[in-house]
């Protein structure tokens, strides 16, 4: 595994001019420790490389006046299966192949708020390239499955559990999310946030970014 991974999406965290959700994805559980430890063993399983084309990872943000959604994509990563359960791996995503899609490409404001994505308001994408979620563990609570893990972005990392559900066959391992969301102040992505500049109006960012996510995996 050349780098530690990113996400589901994750993680990512573009949140850049996001609107008002109204039903609000479920939050991804997140803890104030830096890491966690993995809790099974990674020379046992199966393992699976992560094929960045056909996995997809789609964002949302909101704010009072409206939203904006897009995709960002995997660099690469692998993923380590015990009897259908996810054990480890590690994911890493691409923060410069962050796209805006509720805007036309030919927009000026398409190229704006990418811009604004990708600057220190945000991802800060020129000192933070990548972003990375390490799965450690992988839970069944309530007849729900939850993918355990480690997501850093700008350089921070929090625990988070992202409900999951898991598909695999001999030669192939698919990993979809239910549509979750991350409070990207987490994380440090402070720009219009209600919850740290309190006189912002109705002109502020929502906190929570929404994401789904699917990954898919082959034999290595």
């Amino acid at each position: 595994m050349k780098k530690n991974l990113s996400a589901f999406v994750l993680l990512i965290a573009l949140s850049a001019a996001f609107t008002s959700c109204k039903d609000k994805a479920k939050e991804a559980e997140t803890t104030p420790e830096a890491a966690i430890e993995e809790t099974h063993s990674k020379t046992e399983g199966v393992t699976f490389n992560v094929d960045p084309v056909a996995s997809t990872m789609e964002w949302k943000g909101t704010k009072p006046t409206g939203e904006h959604f897009g995709t960002i994509s995997f660099a690469e990563g692998t993923l380590v299966s015990q009897q259908g359960q996810i054990s480890g791996g590690n994911i890493v995503i691409d923060m410069n192949s962050i796209v805006v899609v509720d805007i036309p490409a030919e927009d000026e404001g398409n190229a704006k708020l990418l811009g604004h994505l990708k600057n220190d308001d945000f991802f800060d994408v020129e000192n933070h390239p990548t972003s990375t979620f390490e799965a450690v563990d992988f839970v069944e609570s309530e007849g729900k499955k939850e993918l355990i893990g480690n997501l850093t972005i700008k350089g921070i990392t929090q625990k988070v559990a992202v409900p999951v559900t898991v598909n695999q066959t001999e030669n192939d391992l698919t990993i979809t999310s239910e549509t979750f969301t991350i409070d990207r102040t987490k994380w440090d992505i402070k720009y219009a946030s209600k919850s740290i500049f309190g006189d912002l109006g109705d002109k502020f960012i929502s906190d929570d970014m929404e994401f789904k996510i699917v990954v898919k995996a082959t034999k290595a």
